[in-house]
């Protein structure tokens, strides 16, 4: 997989993959977090959730600025660690308050926008080399992948580290107490007896006799057990830390060819102010029509002042390919508002509709031990009948497809005729189908390759909004027959009413593919397209338009408890194939720019 690549490119993919560990750790539980810590609703917490979202991807715009300027990309990288670190810390120190939590969310974007950008165009640079160039798609699909080997990981530990403190403390976990604790508490809740039932299942020690008490006391052990999830995103932080520190010598030094690069970006009077006109016209133009609030108005105002900047700053024979990667900016805004609901209504859904219990076979994707051992066994299965391979490589192919079929077994005869599952754990699941399905869809855009048929990068692009859509068509399919909660108003939807994982499993399965079609590929189109000078910058363009639409994930939440299930899907699904319909429109200049 890594034959002929350059040695910086597994320096990269282990120091992703360590950040995005304790990334995902924190994006796993965070609104749940907000949710069962502070009580807020689920409008409120998407808010935040949003707001944290978009700030991690708007900062690498001046991780950019910075780093392009001084071509110290390395040193702004190991600033960005650090800092992430910082974050981390404050997180999880149990007891704070919601404004030291947002200063600690605030602090991991800080060190997040210094860090993911300028990583990626360290790679993008390895791969300026004539030697490595045609290499490039691979090498994002690579990097890409070690992104999610550490997001596979993160939502069991967070919800293995919550549950251990749950069970040390004389409880087991139910997503729906957390509501139910503060609504009883708060004097607002209506039907006592379900509050009852479900405090006597969770608490080991028998029936509860004082319900306020409990419900205090499952609040602050529940909340806990997250602050100490995030713990282990601060450790993951420092591994990833002694990786870039040992093992940066294999990045290429960007600084010592500044000389060859004199050029630097022109920044005056002139393009400052009217980079802040666009973005104060356009914030108050989207507020005045109410088409969003202030918030996403201010969003949308920043993208259009890095546009007019951009362009202002550009030189003529620039100018084409700039336009085109703004283009596939705007596109990736409405892919990222509808596929990050994955940390926000998906897991609403995961938690308020899907069922809580599975059987042993189910509960095989649900444990990470029994996972390893899933995944193991095919890895065997490919090792021991790939074309080409040597008898020793065989033989361990058959080996391992043994030991982990043998516990898989143990796993199956030794699991209850029923088992809990946490609602955090679906989110491992778009990881895991990155990382089996990119050497797949590598050999699979390598083999239309061969025969001269590969989609261009901004084809792939399209087709990935067309595959989301048909993600999001599944779930709407789901929800038909579902009662929204509009209707259910705070109380929890009955067991006979959830739906089985299977179904959220394979809504995750097409959206990874039509990720797989988007991120790893405008990542590899940006960092080809971009004139060297702006090299970080664009890429800090690609992670704005990302936060754009981060930002506009609220509009989940808002519509959550407002609309049908399945008027809520519609929205994404329309959004996905407007983006889709504008992407081909503008084809062959794309084409164009990609090819030049």
């Amino acid at each position: 997989m890594l034959k002929n690549h350059p040695k910086g490119l597994l320096v990269a993919f282990f120091s992703n993959m360590g950040e995005r560990f304790g990334f995902y750790t924190m994006m796993a539980i965070l609104v749940l977090f907000l949710q069962a810590k502070f009580g807020l609703s689920a409008e409120k917490a998407g808010d935040i959730y949003s707001w944290f979202y978009f700030s991690i991807y708007a900062l690498a715009l001046l991780g950019g600025i910075l780093a392009d300027a001084t071509k110290k990309y390395k040193l702004v990288i190991l600033a960005g660690i650090i800092i992430m670190f910082a974050g981390y810390i404050i997180m999880a120190v149990p007891g704070m308050t919601l404004t030291i939590t947002m200063i600690g969310l605030f602090t991991i974007a800080l060190g997040n926008g210094l860090f993911k950008g300028n990583l990626q165009a360290v790679v993008g640079q390895m791969y300026d080399d004539p030697k490595y160039s045609k290499l490039r798609d691979s090498a994002f699909m690579i990097f890409y992948m070690g992104i999610n080997v550490g997001a596979l990981f993160a939502p069991f530990a967070a919800t293995g580290m919550r549950n251990w403190w749950l069970k040390i403390n004389g409880f087991t976990h139910d997503g729906n107490l957390p509501s139910l604790c503060h609504q009883f508490i708060n004097g607002t809740l209506s039907d006592k007896s379900i509050f009852q039932q479900l405090a006597d299942k969770a608490n080991l020690s028998g029936h509860v006799t004082d319900l306020s008490s409990f419900a205090h006391n499952y609040l602050e052990v529940f909340s806990r057990g997250y602050n100490y999830a995030f713990g282990i995103a601060a450790f993951t932080m420092v591994i990833s830390l002694l990786v870039f520190i040992i093992f940066n010598k294999h990045l290429p030094n960007k600084e010592k060819k500044a000389a060859e690069l004199s050029e630097k970006v022109e920044f005056n009077i002139i393009t400052l102010l009217a980079s802040v006109a666009a973005m104060g016209i356009t914030a108050f133009a989207l507020h005045f029509i109410k088409q969003v609030g202030w918030t996403a108005g201010f969003a949308f105002g920043l993208f259009a002042a890095f546009v007019t900047w951009i362009i202002l700053t550009a030189k003529r024979e620039e100018k084409s390919r700039i336009v085109a990667l703004i283009l596939v900016f705007i596109v990736v805004i409405f892919f990222w508002m509808s596929f990050h609901q994955n940390g926000l209504t998906l897991t609403l859904f995961a938690r308020d509709y899907s069922a809580k219990i599975v059987n042993p076979y189910t509960f095989l994707f649900f444990n990470v031990i029994s996972l390893l051992a899933v995944c193991g066994s095919v890895g065997g299965l490919v090792l021991l009948f790939k074309k080409g391979v040597e008898n020793k490589t065989r033989i361990f192919g058959a080996l391992l497809f043994a030991a982990a079929l043998i516990v898989a077994y143990l796993k199956v005869v030794n699991a209850g005729s029923m088992n809990a599952i946490s609602p955090e754990i679906f989110q491992s699941f778009n990881p895991l189908f990155v990382v089996a399905l990119t050497l797949p869809v590598m050999g699979f855009f390598a083999w239309l390759n061969k025969k001269n048929i590969e989609p261009s990068v901004p084809k792939k692009i399209g087709f990935g909004m067309i595959i989301a859509a048909l993600g999001f068509g599944i779930l709407l399919i789901c929800s038909l027959n579902l009662t929204s909660p509009l209707v259910l108003k705070g109380s929890p939807v009955p067991d006979s009413e959830r739906v089985s994982s299977y179904w959220l499993i394979s809504i995750y399965l097409v959206l990874t593919v039509a990720e797989l079609f988007l991120s790893p590929m405008g990542l590899s189109f940006v960092s080809k397209v971009a004139p060297s000078r702006f090299q970080g910058l664009m890429q800090g363009g690609w992670l704005l338009a990302t936060a754009v639409g981060n930002k506009l994930l609220f509009i989940g939440t808002l519509l959550w408890d407002k609309v049908a299930l399945s008027i809520l899907w519609l929205v994404f699904i329309v959004c996905c194939l407007v983006s889709a319909t504008f992407i081909f429109s503008m084809l062959k200049r794309l084409e164009k720019e990609g090819n030049g």
